[in-house]
């Protein structure tokens, strides 16, 4: 048995080990050599982190407070919604849920500008304008308190930057690849075959769905056609996207240019992210050309513009992540091919195993409680809640179960957020939330983590 273990030690230190020496890092630069303008980017970068961090024990705080609420006293619901979130009109527990759900948000929004500062992207600043200005909105409008943790931080930066807004520009380097990926005929002639195939397939399904001797026009054929064409889009960001930015970094050193790199100005935050962008960047393009096809669905009816946005938010997130479980196996592994293993490897974890074990260890409580199917999970409502709770949370980290719920939600029930669901063992009920919900700030955050560490891992620790 001891052995056994050893041996699954050993293959997972394989998979996901470094193997890159440390002499082929890039050299981090002293802070007494850094200009003006580095320091600036260093310290915004470390306060946004400090006000993610700070989120995100707010979070636990909040989630701590709840739970002791609902296994003590249900009476404490009011008084902590009445301080976190006083100006809402919704029940105590659900209003509790959202102001997790808020605070986490911030958190991931702040870990991904912490990390994009520093690659001084233009988007951060209108990004960072944005979230200033909507937690602002829900701090009046609805007496959201907890969007002082997020405004704070935000704010700080914005007095450090202000005088120096023209550090912040386009990626030189996702220009540059961009630009290289356009120029020649292979990007046109790969959006080319994918919107045949893509058009191939819906028309194979409309012929298999339309009855013989005659054409019914419903709105199950348009939601059908809706969701061939979005699973299809999946399976595209599941099985390209590793592949794109797994070779990153590895490429420029079997090409040996990445000593060539280090002589250069760009930075390794610019270079790292700017690989990531161009590579997701032509991915969003074949997203969006799709959109024309996703939009027949809008002639069959049983399709609404919100679970379009959705599905696209849903894919945009996905290819994010994804992409940056490349983009960190090719900082640390010396091959192209090894980590486009471990990013495959990665991808076929969440989309296969993760689902797997949630159904052997949680036997689709959250599914049965979305279809309203009476399952009896346990005589104890405690139990039966922290199973669906938990169950909802593997199901929003899997794109595919977080999309067909989130859809299910929002088309069934009419639902978008949150919706409430009853327990088989006392016939009480609880809120749940849409899977992309979750799958969204968890993404962003596991996102902001991968790429700081590729980003580190191309430094070398001085002195």
């Amino acid at each position: 048995m001891l052995e056994f273990l050893n041996n699954i030690r050993k293959l997972i230190i394989s998979l996901f080990g470094e193997s890159v020496p440390e002499e082929g890092a890039w050299d981090r630069i002293p802070p007494e050599l850094m200009t003006p303008r580095e320091r600036l980017l260093r310290r915004s970068s470390l306060v946004m982190f400090w006000g993610a961090l700070v989120n995100l024990l707010a979070a636990l705080v909040v989630i701590a407070l709840a739970v002791s609420a609902a296994t003590n006293d249900n009476a404490q619901f009011t008084a902590i919604r009445a301080a976190l979130l006083g100006n809402f009109n919704i029940a105590d527990d659900a209003a509790l849920l959202l102001i997790i759900v808020g605070i986490l948000g911030n958190m991931a929004i702040l870990s991904v500008l912490a990390v994009v500062i520093l690659a001084q992207e233009l988007w951060t600043v209108f990004t960072a304008w944005i979230l200033t200005a909507a937690n602002g909105l829900a701090l009046v409008a609805f007496g959201f308190t907890p969007a002082l943790l997020a405004i704070a931080p935000l704010s700080v930066v914005g007095l450090m930057t202000i005088g120096d807004l023209g550090a912040f520009r386009l990626n030189p380097v996702m220009v540059k690849e961009l630009r290289g990926r356009m120029r020649g005929i292979r990007g046109f002639a790969i959006i080319t075959v994918f919107l045949t195939l893509m058009s191939f397939f819906t028309m194979l399904l409309y012929l298999l769905r339309v009855p013989q001797g005659g054409v019914v026009v419903t709105g199950e054929l348009g939601r059908l056609l809706f969701i061939g064409v979005l699973f299809i889009e999946l399976m595209l960001i599941i099985f390209i996207v590793p592949a794109l930015t797994a070779g990153a970094i590895t490429s420029e050193r079997e090409r040996k240019t990445y000593d060539l790199l280090q002589t250069t100005l760009i930075t390794k935050a610019t270079f790292v992210v700017g690989k990531m962008q161009s590579a997701l960047g032509y991915i969003v393009l074949l997203l969006l050309s799709a959109i024309p096809l996703q939009s027949i669905a809008f002639l069959f009816g049983g399709v609404s513009e919100a679970e379009l946005i959705l599905a696209l938010l849903v894919l945009a997130v996905s290819a994010v992540t994804l992409g940056a479980f490349g983009m960190f196996f090719s900082s640390i592994t010396e091959r192209t091919l090894s980590a486009t293993v471990r990013s495959y490897t990665v991808a076929t974890a969440i989309t296969i195993g993760l689902p797997a074990l949630a159904l052997i260890f949680f036997q689709g409580a959250y599914g049965n409680v979305v279809n309203n199917i009476a399952t009896k999970i346990s005589d104890n409502p405690t139990v039966e809640a922290a199973i669906i709770y938990a169950d909802m949370i593997a199901t929003s980290l899997n794109p595919i179960t977080a999309t067909v719920y989130s859809q299910q939600m929002l088309i069934d029930h009419q639902q978008l957020v949150t919706m409430r669901v009853t327990l088989s063992s006392n016939g009480a009920t609880i809120p749940i939330l849409s899977p992309w919900v979750l799958l969204t700030f968890t993404y962003l955050s596991v996102t902001a983590l991968l790429v700081w560490i590729a980003i580190r891992r191309m430094e070398r620790q001085s002195g």
